[in-house]
C-alpha cells in the first residue's frame, strides 16, 4: 500500500448550507406533537384547541406529560441493523464463494497447471486483472469501428480520453473500483434530489428521521446527498480509505493461506460499508430518541411553565426570553460519513505508519492515527459543546464500529464463510 493516503475530510461532518443536514439534525417534531401558536383573541381561544404550551402546563397539574408525548423506541432500529448486518453479511459471503468457485474452475479448464491443487488467491485475483484487461481492449476495438466516420481529430481525442479511462480504472484496485461504483450509485440519488416534485418523496424515503418511526431509511439514507459538495467530499474520502480498508481485507484472508481461498474481497468490503453505516445511523438515532428528545420535552415543559405561572411578571424579560427560547429540534440525517468513518478507522489501525494529507490549509502530511484521533476529539467536544453541524454521534459511532471491526472482524468474516461452506458443502445436502 502507498505510504500517503489523500485524507479528505468525511462529508458525514460536512453540512450543507440547507437541511436536510449531512447526518444531522433538521427541523421536525412528532407528528403527534400539536402546533405551538398564540390566539390574539378571546373568540379565538374559544374556538381553537389549546396550544401546545398550554397542553404542557396543564399536564403538570392532571397527567404525566412523557405519558402523552411518549419517548421514541428503538427497537425496531436495533432490529433492523442486527438483521440486515447479518442479511448484508450472508449474501457477501455466498457471493464471495460463487466467484471463488467459477475462477477456480475456470483456470483449471483452461490448464492442468492447477489440476494437483486449486489455484491461490493471488492466481484468481491476476486471472480477473487480465480477463478485465482483454474486456477493456475489446471495447476499445468495438469504439474504434463506431468512430470510423468521424474527423480524424475527433476520433483520436475520442479514443485517448476512452484509453487513459479504462488504463485508471484496469489499474485501480479492486477496493476503488467498488467505491467508484458506490459513488456512482450517491451521484444518481443525488440528481434525483435536484427534482423539485420529488423532493417530498426523496425526503420521506432518503432522509432518516429518529421520530418517523421508520427504519429501512437507516440504509438508504446512507446513499443520499443533497449538496455536492457533501456529495463530492464523501466520494473522494470512500475511494481512498474505502480502497484501504478493501486492501486490509485482504491481507487478513490471505494469513489463511489454503484455507480458504477468496478470487475477490469487494463483497467483504461491501457487507462492512452497510453495516457500519447502519450501525453509525442507530447510534444517532439512539442519541436523537433517548438524550436529544428528553432535553426537548423538558425545555418545552420549562418555557411551558414559566409563561403560564403567575410569578413570571416578576422574573426579568431577559430571562423569561432565555428560558422560553425555542428549543432546539431534532433533524433528520442522511450521508455515509459513518461508514467512511469505520473505513478511516479500519485504515488507520491496520496501517499505522502511514500518512495522511491534509486538504486544507497548511497543506501538511501529519500521522493517520494522529488526523483519526484529532476528528475523534473534535467530535466529542462537539458533543459536549452541543454542536450541531455535525452529526457527531454518527461520526463516533463509525469510529467505534472502525476499531471493533478491526479487532475481531475478519474472525466473523472468517465464520460467516465457514458457516456458508458447511451449509453448502456435499456432505450437508446429502
Amino acid at each position: 500500500m502507498s505510504s500517503t493516503i489523500n485524507i479528505l475530510k468525511t462529508s458525514r461532518y460536512l453540512r450543507p448550507c440547507i437541511n436536510p443536514s449531512s447526518r444531522s439534525f433538521v427541523h421536525s417534531l412528532p407528528r403527534n406533537f400539536p402546533r405551538i401558536g398564540r390566539f390574539t383573541s378571546e373568540k379565538s381561544f374559544q374556538s381553537t384547541p389549546p396550544t401546545f404550551r398550554d397542553q404542557v402546563a396543564r399536564s403538570t397539574e392532571v397527567e404525566s406529560f412523557s405519558s402523552r408525548f411518549p419517548r421514541p423506541t428503538i427497537r425496531n432500529q436495533v432490529l433492523f441493523f442486527v438483521g440486515g448486518s447479518l442479511l448484508a453479511y450472508s449474501i457477501a459471503a455466498s457471493q464471495t464463494e460463487v466467484d471463488t468457485e467459477y475462477w477456480s474452475k475456470h483456470l483449471v479448464s483452461v490448464s492442468h497447471r492447477w489440476t494437483p491443487r486449486p489455484p491461490t488467491t493471488e492466481e484468481m485475483r491476476k486471472a480477473q486483472y487480465l480477463e478485465l484487461g482483454k474486456y477493456l481492449q475489446t471495447q476499445v476495438n468495438q469504439l474504434k469501428d463506431t468512430l470510423a466516420e468521424w474527423p480524424l481529430a475527433l476520433r483520436n481525442l475520442a479514443l485517448s480520453v476512452y484509453v487513459q479511462a479504462a488504463q485508471s480504472y484496469l489499474d485501480a484496485p479492486e477496493g476503488r473500483r467498488l467505491c467508484w461504483l458506490i459513488c456512482g450509485v450517491n451521484t444518481a440519488i443525488y440528481l434525483v434530489w435536484k427534482i423539485p416534485r420529488l423532493a417530498p418523496f426523496m425526503t420521506r424515503t432518503f432522509t432518516h428521521h429518529p421520530l418517523s418511526g421508520r427504519s429501512y431509511t437507516l440504509l438508504t439514507s446512507m446513499f443520499s446527498h443533497k449538496s455536492f459538495i457533501h456529495l463530492l467530499a464523501n466520494s473522494m474520502a470512500l475511494a481512498s480509505f474505502g480502497s484501504a480498508a478493501t486492501h486490509y481485507f485482504t491481507l487478513e484472508q490471505l494469513k489463511h493461506g489454503e484455507h480458504q481461498q477468496e478470487a475477490t474481497a469487494k463483497w467483504h468490503f461491501l457487507a462492512f460499508f452497510i453495516s457500519a453505516g447502519l450501525f453509525s445511523g442507530l447510534v444517532s438515532h439512539t442519541a436523537a430518541c433517548k438524550v436529544l428528545f428528553p432535553r426537548l420535552v423538558n425545555q418545552f415543559t420549562t418555557s411551558a411553565v414559566i409563561k403560564n405561572s403567575p410569578a413570571a411578571t416578576a422574573i426579568s424579560s431577559t430571562a423569561v426570553k432565555t428560558v422560553t427560547a425555542a428549543p432546539r429540534e431534532i433533524l433528520p440525517s442522511l450521508g455515509a460519513s459513518g461508514a467512511i468513518y469505520a473505513a478511516v478507522t479500519v485504515s488507520a489501525l491496520a496501517f499505522p505508519d502511514a500518512q495522511v494529507s491534509l486538504i486544507f490549509p497548511p497543506f501538511v502530511s501529519i500521522p493517520i492515527q494522529a488526523g483519526v484521533g484529532g476528528l475523534v476529539i473534535l467530535d466529542m467536544i462537539g458533543i459536549i459543546r452541543g454542536w450541531r453541524m455535525f452529526d457527531h454521534y454518527a461520526h463516533l459511532g463509525g469510529a467505534a464500529f472502525g476499531a471493533i471491526y478491526y479487532m475481531y472482524g475478519p474472525q466473523w468474516w472468517t465464520f460467516m464463510r465457514g458457516e456458508y461452506q458447511q451449509l453448502h458443502s456435499p456432505t450437508s445436502t446429502s
